[in-house]
């Protein structure tokens, strides 16, 4: 089958379970963070929730030039051999205060900011390193399968740590996160660096990360899909934070119900990741159109009237999320030089990631102020206003307008035109053109 096809080679099949493994433990740690700040060290201030994931996420912003660069110059495997035992042990640190009882929200704060710097290294080299384990081909589909496993993982690890939270506490989660980091060391072990695609490597000298820079500068597409991914990654991704306030504050419930809506929402994002590995390249109107799709839904998970509505609302919010995450991820790899992934994923990124901390303390003191179900607007507004930007850069990229054939019938009555000469589909003139330029948003 097309959407699995990657998983037919050896070193992607080795890397993807070892990174499943990792992601449900990831996922777990999250978890029973989040509730640990929001339930235990806090009398459910969503405000303390933000400032811990600004400080997870906010060194993307500061390191990820330096991170993109390291990436394009050194070895990944090795790179994350070395990353992925520093959070491991990172992750063993805050599991043992925690279990002593001595535990102090300064303390999360203080792990969850080392866990952010180390994370800003691992980010662009983890996504890069996917190209040296399958072909260019291959490439977009296994992006999309990588976040389908991230997905799987959300959505078996916050149930777990849920009712585990419950049960043992959240400082043992921890330490059972630490040991899936085992599954990823042991998955890098078995793959020899012999096996690894051989892929450009950047020069060494001054002025690399300018050049990265510089390069996207010159992308009109790709600065575009990431205006967008700022947009909705800052205001509208928060979802550990809309979720743990719609359900402990809205709602009144406790851990297991928080786990249980987290792994809900992941089905409808494991179906977009799977639905994304499908369908081949990725195309900058998919980007767009699921943007709005996900303003939508988050509309409606925000009148939701109970938690079983607001739990139903969350399936076509994680499904339309990960299709436009999945697609603009895909989509800025494959159109980038392989010389070039590096830096260009690291600032890719930051963007997505590092936007947390100038959103999270806003929409968590909006969910204090106004209320969850505002905060849940603010994530609408970011699906929305993003879909328009892109539509309209496309409309003006393109110079596209609407024609009129009064012999067709429906909805082929409209149809568009480029003044590039390109047609549209759905366009009601005859031939077919196809643009193949990676620069060229129509044909994606």
């Amino acid at each position: 089958m097309s959407t699995f096809k990657s998983l037919h080679i050896l070193n992607y099949r080795i890397w993807f379970i070892g990174a499943l493994v990792s992601n449900i433990g990831t996922w777990m740690q999250r978890t029973a963070q989040d509730w640990l700040v929001f339930d235990h060290l806090t009398e459910h201030d969503a405000g303390a929730m933000g400032i811990t994931m600004a400080l997870q996420l906010g060194p993307q912003l500061f390191l990820a030039p330096i991170a993109g660069l390291v990436a394009d110059r050194y070895s990944r495997r090795q790179l994350l051999i070395m990353t992925q035992s520093m959070m491991a042990l990172l992750s063993a640190g805050l599991g043992i205060l925690v279990v002593l009882g001595a535990g102090q929200l300064w303390h999360v704060y203080g792990f969850a900011l080392l866990l952010g710097m180390v994370s800003a290294l691992d980010a662009p080299v983890r996504q890069t390193f996917v190209s040296e384990l399958v072909r260019d081909d291959y490439l977009p589909n296994a992006v999309a399968l990588n976040s389908a496993s991230f997905n799987v993982a959300r959505m078996i690890g916050p149930a777990v740590a849920g009712v585990l939270t419950v049960a043992v506490g959240p400082g043992w989660v921890f330490l059972i996160n630490t040991a899936t980091f085992l599954a990823m060391l042991l998955s890098l072990w078995k793959i020899p660096s012999a096996s690894l695609r051989r892929l450009p490597r950047a020069a060494p000298g001054k002025g690399r990360i300018r050049e990265g820079l510089r390069y996207v500068r010159f992308r009109p597409d790709i600065l575009v899909v990431l205006v967008a991914v700022f947009i909705v990654g800052t205001l509208g991704l928060n979802f550990v934070l809309f979720i743990a306030a719609m359900v402990g504050t809205e709602f009144g419930l406790d851990a297991s119900a928080f786990g249980l809506m987290n792994s809900i929402m992941a089905i409808g994002s494991v179906a977009g990741a799977l639905l994304s590995a499908g369908r081949g390249k990725p195309r900058l109107r998919m980007i767009f159109g699921a943007a709005a799709a996900f303003g939508v839904s988050s509309g409606l998970a925000a009148l939701a009237p109970n938690y079983f509505w607001f739990g139903v609302a969350l399936v076509p919010v994680g499904l339309s999320a990960i299709t436009m995450m999945t697609s603009a991820n895909g989509y800025v790899q494959t159109t980038t030089d392989p010389v070039m992934r590096g830096r260009v994923m690291a600032l890719y990124m930051a963007i997505f990631m590092g936007g947390t901390p100038i959103g999270a303390p806003l929409v968590g003191w909006v969910a204090n102020v106004a209320g969850p179900r505002w905060s849940l607007s603010v994530a609408a507004a970011s699906g929305i206003i993003a879909a328009v930007i892109g539509m309209l850069w496309i409309i003006r990229a393109q110079q596209l307008r609407i024609t009129f054939n009064r012999r067709a019938r429906g909805l082929r009555y409209f149809g568009v035109v480029s003044h590039l000469g390109i047609q549209q589909p759905g366009d009601n003139t005859n031939g077919a053109a196809r643009d193949e330029n990676p620069d060229d948003a129509v044909g994606r």
